[in-house]
């Protein structure tokens, strides 16, 4: 079986594979917050933007949309999704060189797990710089729910769109680090997947306390916590929780 780069083979079968339909809620949930904004929120940020999913809705919500990721496999299917008039760019974050000021950035599906707490830390005061005063930052997080729930299902086995995928995490709960293997072990027939092949992802679960920490020392507000893009609110059972914050004035 082929090791490769975390979301470099993954990425043709990334919406089958891992995806649940849910942008259209959560751009929904996104559309809904931001037009009670008196300024008005036109131009969005796009982080671990993937392969365009949530960028595609908010454009059909008429947001410009800036987006930008760390694998190009995962940029090429996004731009095949969105065309060449939207902005999409490979970067690596805390690493974020984006020209302009938007009104709000989003980063959906635990991109932002994949940070350190340092490269957290950095990552809000990049996002900070490239905020109009007041702008909007949303984005989740797993949750020490989801750090229980994956000690407890260290395996994940099961088949989507013709693919047999297994995933196995090893979870330390002192490091609050989880290393996960994903393999595809009966990819589809066909280029680039006829072959097995595993990636080898690693996450951080932040504590809450880094988050806060994080958000307040680059000059954020936290307005909400809730529920994976509701307004219900986080409790023990919660497994992603969306955060929401607004920049404040220099």
């Amino acid at each position: 079986m082929r090791h490769a780069e975390a979301y470099s083979r993954l990425a043709g079968v990334y919406d089958e594979l891992v995806i649940d339909p849910c942008h259209d809620l959560w751009a929904s949930f996104l559309h809904d917050l931001w037009s009670a904004d008196p300024e008005g929120v036109r131009s969005v940020l796009d982080l671990c933007c993937g392969t365009g999913l949530l960028a595609g809705e908010l454009i059909a919500r008429s947001y410009r949309v800036v987006g930008v990721d760390a694998t190009e496999a995962m940029l090429a299917l996004a731009r095949e999704r969105l065309g060449p008039e939207v902005e999409l760019s490979r970067m690596t974050l805390p690493d974020l060189v984006v020209e302009g000021v938007f009104d709000a950035a989003v980063c959906t599906f635990d991109g932002l797990n994949y940070l350190t707490p340092d490269e957290l830390r950095l990552t809000m005061a990049a996002v900070a710089r490239r905020l109009r005063p007041a702008g909007w930052l949303v984005f989740d997080l797993h949750t020490d729910g989801m750090m229980d729930f994956t000690i407890s299902n260290p395996v994940v086995v099961g088949e989507s769109a013709g693919t047999d995928f297994v995933i196995s995490s090893i979870v330390d709960p002192g490091t609050r680090t989880c290393d996960t293997t994903i393999e595809l072990t009966r990819p589809r027939a066909g280029e680039p997947f006829s072959e097995p092949f595993s990636e080898q992802h690693r996450q951080y679960f932040h504590t809450d306390a880094e988050v806060r920490a994080s958000l307040q020392d680059a000059g954020f507000a936290v307005t909400a916590v809730g529920e994976e893009y509701t307004h219900e609110p986080v409790d023990a059972s919660t497994l992603r929780a969306t955060w929401t914050a607004r920049r404040l004035p220099m």
